[in-house]
Formats: C-alpha cells, sequence, structure tokens
C-alpha cells in the first residue's frame, strides 16, 4: 500500500504560510491572501484534474435515509485537489463549532462516503481528524495516494481499497464529506461534493 501524507506543518513551512487559513491554501478559496501560497504549491509536483470546495453543515445529515440534524452550530469547509490518474488528493479541512470527542468505527472521524445526497453509504477515504487551532476551529491538511484504507470492512475487503478518486469526478454527486462526533454518531455535519 502506498500511501504519502503530507503533515499540516510540511505543508505550511512548503507554502510559507504564517497561519492556517480555509481562505489561503493555493488559491482554492480565491480571496486576495491566495498568491503568498499558491507561489509555494505551485512550485510541488501537484497537478489536479479537478478541486472542490464544499461546505458541510448539520442539516444535511443522515442517518440510513432519515435526516438527523447533526450537531447545531458546526460547520466546515472541504477543499480538495484531485488526481485521478495518480489516484492522489490533497484537502484542506477547517471545521468550526465541532464538540465531543471524534468518535467513528472506522480509522477516523473524518471522510469521504459514497453515498448520494440524502442517503448514507461507505467510506472510501479516511481523512486525519482535524485538530484544533484555537477554541473554536480545528484543520487537517494533507496528501495521500491511493490504495486508501479506511478500516471498514465490506465482504471482508477495505471499502477504501479498490476505490479511485476519478470516482468522485465521474460522479461528484454521488459523493459527500463529513465528520463524526461522539455527540452525533451519525455526522456532526456533512455535506455533497457536488
Amino acid at each position: 500500500m502506498k500511501v504519502s501524507v503530507i503533515t499540516a506543518a510540511a505543508l505550511y513551512t512548503i507554502a510559507a504560510v504564517a497561519a492556517p487559513s480555509a481562505h489561503n491554501l493555493g488559491g482554492w478559496r480565491g480571496n486576495g491572501r491566495d498568491r503568498d501560497c499558491k507561489k509555494g504549491l505551485d512550485t510541488l509536483p501537484f497537478n489536479f484534474t479537478s478541486k472542490y470546495s464544499v461546505r458541510a453543515t448539520p442539516d444535511q445529515v443522515v442517518n440510513g435515509t432519515t435526516f438527523t440534524g447533526g450537531l447545531p452550530g458546526t460547520s466546515g469547509v472541504y477543499d480538495l485537489g484531485l488526481n485521478s490518474q495518480s489516484n492522489f488528493l490533497c484537502w484542506y479541512i477547517e471545521i468550526k463549532g465541532f464538540r465531543g470527542e471524534y468518535s467513528s468505527p472506522a480509522l477516523t472521524a473524518t471522510h469521504i462516503h459514497q453515498s448520494p445526497r440524502g442517503q448514507s453509504g461507505p467510506p472510501r477515504i479516511a481523512f486525519p481528524n482535524p485538530i484544533p487551532i484555537d477554541n473554536n476551529t480545528r484543520v487537517s491538511v494533507g496528501c495521500q495516494q491511493g490504495p486508501f484504507r479506511t478500516g471498514i470492512l465490506a465482504n471482508g475487503v477495505d471499502t477504501g481499497l479498490a476505490f479511485n478518486v476519478g470516482q468522485i469526478e465521474a460522479n461528484p454527486a454521488g459523493f459527500d464529506v463529513d465528520v463524526h462526533s461522539s455527540l452525533a454518531l451519525p455526522g456532526a455535519i456533512r455535506g455533497q461534493i457536488a
């Protein structure tokens, strides 16, 4: 299994970013502060075949097909850069207002699931859980290349093993991002990729 994870500290050092913010990673968010970070990321061997910025909110969380309301007061932005030819992705996840402990039967509690709007589905990618950067904000940033591992087995096989990020590009509406809390086990927040 080839999995490469670049830590937040490494990306911040490479990109010469003084403080983490969802608004300045590689120009993905397009505000005025993206120039400094974009210069650093453009020197890396990243060639994204697609990019997504996903807003995750409690009202999108489902258990099966029943909306749960998630964890009120929590929100998040998942910025994703994918390269389907290399089965590679980078992410910047910023969660605000998260409470409780991370809780999931998967390796982590922060995921991409294969599921259409209003339905649950299996995790395909497990991200490192966001870490606190202040009293209200948690961040996870990094990159990994498949084959992926989620820690969830279906018919004895990990649900991430055969997954390729090109599947997201082919049907972004069929995938969502989320994070799970001990106070909202089906999910604190969720956002459909498209």
